[in-house]
């Protein structure tokens, strides 16, 4: 479910960035989500699950703390016994920004789904917290979450599987390492299905910067390819069979560089 509204209180930032993200030179991305969450008043909470590296949590705690985060927490959650224990919510809910690093999206969603870790999160969010995640960490904010699927151009029947995400942002779904891994395909299957979906495919060190009011503005060296089927006339995804090429007709594309804005409510894309 999408992150619950509060009455009179704005959402926090949401930010899924496309993976590989530069954490040393020229660490925009980062160093705009530390400040956001409140430079040397920030406390950054780190959830490594996605990865299964030892010592990442470790090491996005050393560059937030380089780049002026007061204080940072890493949650080694490794397993679901781990994302139901009260310790580590009562951390998350000390902090004023959350990180989800990068790695395989399927551990996040299966070992955080559903439990009080996720919960809390997307409270934490509705309450002004701001969220940034790479890579699979940007694939989970979507309510429908692309898991995997078929590389290319040409979307197909089947060339995309979708599981449940963490719903923070509830009407688009997410695809990261866009250009670099050639995943048009995957998102145009994705948003075939259902055309009230919007589809965001983000580069490597790119980031999409989404406001409370479901703004976004395009920070990072890539591009933000927005895929809007709200206007679609017609899509063969019903009648396809399985690995058949899809037909779609009336659907918009936008490519948005850095500083361009899209309004996800509106569907209106701004230069600057």
């Amino acid at each position: 479910m999408p992150s619950p509204s509060i009455v009179g209180q704005e959402r926090g930032y949401v930010i899924p960035i496309g993976g590989a993200e530069n954490k040393l030179n020229n660490p925009e991305i980062l160093s705009r989500f530390v400040e956001l969450a409140g430079g040397k008043n920030a406390t950054i909470g780190i959830i490594p699950t996605a990865s299964k590296l030892a010592d990442t949590g470790a090491r996005y705690q050393a560059i937030f703390e380089s780049l002026g985060a007061g204080k940072t927490h890493s949650l080694p959650i490794s397993n679901r016994s781990h994302a139901n224990d009260e310790s580590y919510v009562e951390i998350l809910k000390s902090c004023t920004g959350i990180f989800i690093t990068g790695g395989n999206q399927l551990r996040l969603s299966t070992i955080l789904g559903g439990t009080p870790i996720a919960q809390t999160i997307r409270r934490l969010i509705a309450s002004g917290v701001h969220y940034a995640g790479t890579s699979a960490g940007a694939a989970i904010v979507s309510q429908h979450m692309i898991a995997g699927g078929k590389a290319g151009a040409v979307p197909t029947e089947g060339g995309v599987s979708l599981v449940p995400g963490m719903g923070l942002i509830n009407t688009v779904v997410v695809d990261q390492h866009f250009n670099q891994r050639n995943r048009f395909a995957r998102l145009f299957s994705a948003v075939s299905y259902n055309p009230s979906l919007l589809g965001i495919g983000i580069d490597e060190n790119t980031a999409a910067f989404i406001d409370g009011e479901n703004t976004f503005t395009v920070v990072g060296s890539g591009s933000i390819t927005v895929v809007d089927p709200s206007n679609i006339e017609y899509s063969s995804a019903a009648e396809a069979r399985e690995g058949d090429a899809l037909t779609l007709l009336n659907l918009k594309v936008h490519i948005l560089a850095a500083g361009a804005r899209f309004s996800i409510n509106d569907r209106q894309a701004f230069k600057k």
